[in-house]
């Protein structure tokens, strides 16, 4: 069996290398609205989506980041976009439910033409006063954890190789 979606799942990949150009804003609204219909625990919609293209508040969010890491290295690669998603830290299904938030937003950033690449730390970052005083700023409840994020933008170089799939990766028990 063959469709876009398929097609999407199978060719989407990590992108590290982004060019400096800002997305537009109708492709950031696309990306961010899919991520609206992942599916969520009980329906909760339990996540909150955080798109940053401010150059200042990103070159924040990159310090950050980097500081958790104890790297001087970008983080998110350069990209000119950087989206955040957070959930409730006391919902046992935030992690799962943002997940699948990141995991719609980076196929439909694919299925655009768009690149992006999974970033962890989050859930570091926004334990400090730095990060706190963001979700202030952000207007955001004080009670929620970052889940993840995305850095997103127009590829740069893609990756040549592709690694296969390791074998037995799933089983059929009828």
């Amino acid at each position: 069996m063959d469709n876009e979606v398929l097609k999407a799942i199978r060719e989407r990949r990590s992108i590290r290398r982004f060019k400096p150009e800002q997305i537009h804003d109708e492709e950031l609204k696309t990306i961010l609205e899919a991520g609206t219909w992942a599916a969520t625990g009980k329906g909760k919609q339990d996540s909150w989506i955080v798109a940053v293209q401010n150059k200042e508040t990103c070159d924040k969010l990159r310090r950050m980041n980097a500081k958790v890491m104890e790297t001087e290295a970008d983080p998110y690669y350069g990209a000119p976009t950087i989206i955040i998603v957070f959930g409730s830290a006391d919902w046992r299904n935030n992690i799962k439910d943002g997940s699948l938030v990141i995991g719609n937003m980076m196929l439909a950033a694919h299925s655009i033409g768009l690149a992006s690449c999974w970033i962890n730390r989050e859930d570091t970052m926004f334990e400090t006063e730095e990060g706190k005083q963001l979700l202030k700023d952000w207007e955001l409840p004080d009670d929620i954890v970052g889940i993840g994020a995305i850095s997103l933008g127009y590829a740069s170089a893609h990756p040549h190789i592709v690694k296969p799939r390791k074998e037995n990766y799933y089983r059929i028990i009828k």
